[in-house]
């Protein structure tokens, strides 16, 4: 059954931080199955705090997201982004 990770960007901190960790991602999905879904697109809060943005990905299973997101490549590069901005992450499986 997919599963789905959902970035939601509440608030940037360090443009430079979040540059490195856009160069850097993309490097984190050599060996994972995955395919995003939604990429900063159009978003309007309907409910909840403000957010500036949302990213979705969509993965095979649930393990799949969680291996990515605990991938050493990944961990690597979401130092940066724990660096330049506030996010909600969560993984969530579909029906």
């Amino acid at each position: 059954m997919a599963a789905y990770i959902v970035f939601i960007k509440e608030h940037e901190h360090d443009t430079s931080a979040m540059d490195t960790y856009a160069k850097a991602v993309p490097a984190s999905f050599a060996g994972h199955e995955l395919k995003p879904l939604s990429f900063y697109g159009k978003v309007e809060g309907l409910e909840g705090p403000p957010l500036m943005g949302a990213v979705v990905v969509e993965f095979p299973t649930f393990e799949a997201a969680k291996a990515w997101y605990d991938s050493a490549e990944y961990r690597e590069a979401r130092k940066h982004r724990f660096q330049g901005a506030d996010y909600r992450v969560f993984i969530v499986e579909g029906t």
